[in-house]
């Protein structure tokens, strides 16, 4: 749970810069519903890529691709 939270923590403030195709069409505010899915990034010791799979209000799954500051545990 610690880690969803931190996740979107991240994403709240990088959602401007992340992107889904196409970063000019990336709205600042994300509809999410339900997440589905979140990269583990917990072995991580540097900046990756993360990916979040989402169902928003409507129905319709996103995939939206961001930068992380990975957790570092586990190594």
């Amino acid at each position: 749970m610690k880690t969803l939270l931190s996740v979107l923590l991240a994403l709240t403030t990088t959602a401007v810069m992340a992107a889904e195709s196409n970063p000019a069409t990336t709205p600042a505010s994300l509809d999410i519903a339900t997440v589905i899915s979140v990269t583990d990034t917990s072995t991580a010791c540097e900046v990756v890529p993360a990916t979040m799979v989402y169902i928003d209000h409507q129905g319709q799954t996103h995939k939206l691709t961001y930068q992380v500051m990975g957790i570092c545990s586990g190594v």
